[in-house]
């Protein structure tokens, strides 16, 4: 194939929901952007609180603000195009942006998830381990476990743009997608993507199943000591927040499994693109929430701020702890 040909394409077309009615996409385009910057504002109000006020400068908060920051550029690599797409029509993409996009997503997402492995050994230090958590969760401890989630993250980057530079675009550019996920743009490479494929697929099933078993290993641990607590109201409550922690990591969990582990099974383009909108709208929109904003102390801070402080990770273990004496169901809020 000729050198022209291998170098014609300059952007992509990303078909979005360009199939349904342009009145339905124009709501859609508004309901997103209401999610997106609910998200942002969410994730925000939980970095700025974490920041100003000390009563949640423990290591469960330092890890939720971080997660927070991580979620606001995750979701936004993918929902900002998509509003515009449906907002406006304008679908193209150029080639560095349409990598760009890849990059950022599957490098934060692949983040996000060791990022829930640090935050599953956490609560289960707290609650299954009480009495030694403020000798094992020691603020250089939590430091080092977040540099090293982000070094990991940003180490898989320049995995992400060894792949792509692999491949060469010749024929049709329209990406029947609302972002530029793996399998459109291997589908329209003219390049040899057989051992690519190998390479990601094994790569992204290691990184998706091997977090899922620790998280999970971690939870289990959680509910065989919830299942030794004293008393019915406690075991009542803590399952009632367990499960609202395990629906948000069956969301996303579930969604990369069906994208990325078993692409091939029965997923149609339709159902593909309903899945990763759980995974890139739904998901952050509902972290802020069930990590955060339903906790007490968080609450408390809320209407009851504190002047800000200069910041510094040292959090009160001996605070943190005896508020949890009682009942240490409210770490997992």
């Amino acid at each position: 194939m000729g050198t022209e040909n291998e170098t014609a394409v300059t952007e992509f077309i990303l078909e979005g929901f360009s199939g349904l009615d342009q009145r339905l996409q124009l709501v859609l385009s508004l309901v997103f952007l209401l999610i997106y910057l609910t998200t942002v504002m969410g994730n925000a109000t939980i970095i700025f609180l974490v920041y100003a006020d000390h009563r949640l400068q423990t290591p469960m908060y330092f890890f939720i603000s971080n997660l927070a920051f991580l979620e606001i550029w995750f979701t936004s690599s993918t929902s900002i195009k998509l509003v515009v797409i449906l907002g406006s029509g304008r679908r193209t993409i150029s080639l560095s942006s349409c990598f760009a996009q890849s990059s950022s997503y599957f490098t934060l997402g692949c983040t996000e998830l060791i990022l829930l492995v640090v935050m599953s050994f956490d609560r289960y230090v707290a609650i299954c381990q009480p009495l030694h958590y403020a000798a094992i969760m020691k603020p250089q401890l939590c430091i080092h476990l977040v540099v090293a989630t982000w070094v990991t993250g940003f180490t898989l980057l320049s995995y992400r743009l060894v792949i792509l530079s692999q491949l060469t675009f010749c024929g049709s550019n329209e990406i029947h997608h609302f972002f530029c996920d793996n399998s459109p743009l291997f589908k329209l490479s003219c390049s040899d993507t057989s051992l690519l494929w190998k390479i990601d697929s094994v790569f992204l099933s290691f990184v998706i199943l091997g977090s899922l078993c620790l998280t999970l290993a971690f939870y289990m641990c959680i509910v065989f000591c919830i299942l030794h607590l004293p008393t019915a109201s406690g075991r009542k409550k803590a399952f009632s927040t367990c499960s609202s922690h395990l629906t948000t990591l069956a969301i996303v969990y579930g969604s990369c499994i069906a994208l990325y582990v078993c692409p091939s099974v029965g997923v149609s383009l339709e159902n593909s693109r309903f899945v990763a909108l759980l995974n890139t709208i739904l998901y952050p929109f509902l972290n802020p929430f069930i990590y955060s904003l339903r906790n007490k102390t968080v609450i408390l801070a809320l209407n009851q701020p504190l002047p800000v402080q200069e910041h510094s990770f040292s959090p009160n273990h001996e605070a943190f702890l005896d508020s949890n004496s009682s009942d240490l169901l409210s770490y997992v809020k």
